[in-house]
């Protein structure tokens, strides 16, 4: 047996959910190795590569609907877990847009102004085939970023290998005891070694979870998804197009002012890729997106008096382009390319009960990003290297608020002040990132250096109403926007060493990210809770009399985490994952805002013949270090205890099951909001609470 790929497989696994795998994780396959930039969670047990990790769904116990909630098992990772539908990933500290999220390689636009819809929204668990994602930073020929990157890859009929076309099934089903929730669906399709085509589709829907204590009132869901994709294979050229449909349907959001309605997204991508000669290859692509989004704060909740009743009406367009053309050569191969971002976004606020209230609190919104990068990938003796540099042009305008004739003064003369104002802004921003790793048999070591950047976001920028809208934070604030924000820019250290024996394997990675004009909540203004400015009287009639504003502060970020695990005597073997991120305010003497307590998990597998079994205990330290100025609450550490199983019943046909926290310890979760629900089992006010004992099953058909 040989534990190079094998290790490197279950490190891949990111959360030692290899229990379910039906090829033992110790199995010889050396096929993929040798690229420490990503890790790569699948379903095939590719091994993991230094750069990417590839995370598969088949083979790990997350069975909620949230593809955040797989990805947070990485190490380093987390989940801000704001809803069923509505998670977002931390990655050593960073989340939101600073960590490039992307579905099926495609960058958009949040449909929501509170992050309700991050992308990984649009990426159903049981659609998603693999999850790759970048080591410590992403490649510049993906785009800006600053903090990794993921990319959910939905599964897709490929080419055949013949000329005969060839029917392609892969479709599942699953069931989950804590809020009653299932889902069903898969891809079905024909192929040839020249021409593919499938479709796809997917529901799924659930009720209020429950927690030790009771329910968690409106945090039920509901999403539907459908779709069609297509190649071409001719001569030295691949052409592929693929469009998808989703309709999110009624979901609580306990943590945010309002729920879903609806979230109705269209995807379209096209692309191209053309082997010009045997060391020259050009590819392209074009997309475009359109999400719109209602909701609102008396449907799927108790409802507030006529005049307090808000629906929220939101709009967001993306459309994207690159092109790259990749030179191979004796030295390496040379990548040089450019992309495009073009962004739309809208959101209006009423009250459905008076037709002359109503505001935009983000209107007519424009923006845009033109990207230039070059990128080098090759050997300097026994040294590999990954190095790039990529330049961003970006530019936000936005309209004059609309307001109706009902508003109140005090938001009718916010919006008159931003009219006056200057609405529109550009910058440069420059990226520059240098990754090396040398192969010394059973050890790798590792070596990271960077510069990277992100561009504050609209709301950032240019939200002019006090309101709860946060990007995703749901921590009760009211924010309002700075348009004077500057570019944030990140300075990245890393060193790591991959380790792997026939009998061990571990792969430890320390970090330092030191952010200039980080953007965070800061107060106000000097006179906290003294309401002497217009922004303060607007946020006081909103229940806030301390609005936070977006501004420039300097942090530092830094920390380990690793995955590490051994072969057991008889069919054993243990896996596990631990991270420890600390983020601090460089400014002030305060820490950084929501950053993931340390935790660990263990997992002890016993794998026979197609059939295995994995106990896991995951452990959570209390987090203390807190951000003061903020007003950040700590929280205590817990223990769970899980135990998951897996058989291949028939040849493409596997079942697994499984029990989440079988003590049904109550816990909260750090990056957890709080509950904004009355009538709740959970209280008004309080953190939610992580779910109560669950069993799962699961099947898969493929062939």
């Amino acid at each position: 047996m040989n534990f190079r790929s094998a290790g490197a497989r279950a490190a891949s696994l990111a959360a030692l959910s290899i229990a379910l795998s039906a090829t033992p994780a110790f199995a010889a396959d050396d096929a993929g190795a040798g690229d420490p930039l990503t890790d790569i969670i699948i379903v095939t047990g590719t091994p993991q590569r230094a750069t990417i990790e590839d995370i598969d769904p088949k083979e790990q116990p997350v069975v909620t609907p949230d593809a955040a909630g797989l990805v947070a098992r990485a190490p380093g990772a987390a989940l801000i877990d704001n809803g069923a539908l509505s998670g977002q990933v931390q990655y050593r500290g960073s989340f939101g847009d600073r960590v490039l999220v992307r579905v099926n390689g495609q960058r958009f636009g949040s449909g929501g102004p509170n992050w309700m819809d991050p992308p990984l929204h649009y990426a159903p668990m049981v659609l998603v085939d693999h999850i790759e994602l970048d080591r410590g930073i992403s490649p510049v020929s993906k785009g800006p970023g600053e903090a990794g990157g993921v990319n959910a890859v939905l599964k897709q009929v490929g080419f055949a290998d013949s000329a005969s076309v060839s029917p392609t099934v892969d479709v599942g089903a699953l069931y989950r005891s804590v809020d009653d929730s299932y889902a069903v669906g898969g891809i079905a399709g024909v192929s040839s070694d020249t021409v593919r085509f499938g479709v796809m589709a997917a529901w799924e829907e659930g009720d209020d979870y429950r927690f030790p204590g009771g329910r968690a009132a409106s945090t039920g869901f509901e999403r539907l998804t459908l779709g069609a994709h297509a190649g071409l294979k001719t001569g030295p050229g691949e052409l592929s197009v693929e469009y998808r449909r989703q309709e999110t349907g009624p979901t609580g959001n306990p943590p945010f002012p309002m729920d879903i309605q609806y979230f109705n997204g269209d995807f379209f991508r096209i692309g191209a890729k053309v082997d010009l000669t045997d060391k020259l290859t050009l590819e392209s692509h074009l997309g475009y997106v359109a999400i719109r989004h209602l909701m609102d704060n008396y449907t799927l909740r108790p409802s507030p008096p006529a005049m307090n009743q808000r629906a929220t009406f939101a709009d967001a367009d993306t459309t994207t382009a690159d092109l790259a053309l990749s030179i191979g050569s004796g030295m390496g191969t040379w990548t040089l390319g450019g992309d495009v971002e073009l962004g739309s976004k809208q959101v209006r606020i009423t009250n459905p009960n008076n037709t002359a209230f109503y505001l935009t609190s983000l209107n007519r919104i424009a923006s845009d990003r033109y990207g230039a990068f070059l990128q080098w990938r090759g050997a300097m003796g026994p040294v590999e290297a990954e190095l790039g540099a990529r330049v961003d042009r970006h530019g936000i305008r936005a309209a004059a608020p609309e307001v109706g004739s009902a508003v109140p003064m005090g938001p009718r003369m916010l919006a008159t002040m931003f009219a006056a104002s200057d609405r529109n802004w550009s910058d440069t921003s420059y990226d520059l990132t240098g990754r090396f790793w040398m192969e010394l048999g059973a050890v790798r070591p590792r070596l990271t250096i960077a510069r990277k950047t992100r561009a504050p976001s609209p709301l950032e920028r240019f939200s002019w109403l006090p309101t709860s809208a946060s990007a995703g934070l749901a921590d009760g604030n009211i924010y309002v926007g700075n348009p004077n924000l500057k570019i944030e820019k990140m300075w990245v250290f890393e060193a790591g060493v991959d380790v792997e024996t026939d009998m061990v394997y571990a792969r430890p990675t320390l970090f330092y990210r030191r952010v200039d004009d980080f953007v965070q909540g800061v107060p106000f203004d000097a006179t906290v809770g003294v309401v002497d400015t217009p922004v303060e009287m607007v946020a006081a009639m909103n229940g806030d009399a301390t609005p936070l504003i977006w501004g420039n502060v300097d942090a530092e970020l830094y920390g380990v985490d690793l995955d590490f695990g051994a072969k057991l005597p008889g069919p054993l073997r243990m896996d596990g994952v631990a991270s420890y991120t600390r983020g601090k305010r460089r400014d002030i003497a305060d820490n950084l805002y929501r950053i993931a307590p340390p935790n660990i998990r263990l997992g002890l597998t016993y794998e026979g013949q197609g059939w295995s079994i994995t106990a896991e205990g995951h452990g959570v330290s209390k987090q203390t270090k807190v951000a003061a100025s903020n007003d950040e609450q700590a929280t205590g550490g817990y223990v769970l205890a899980n135990l998951y199983g897996g058989i291949d019943l028939l040849d493409g046909v596997r079942l697994d099951a499984g029990v989440e926290n079988i003590f049904d310890r109550y816990y909260e979760e750090h990056l957890a909001g709080y509950n904004r629900v009355a009538g709740s089992d959970v209280p008004l006010g309080s953190r939610m609470p992580g779910t109560g004992r669950s069993g799962f099953v699961r099947v898969r058909v493929k062939y």
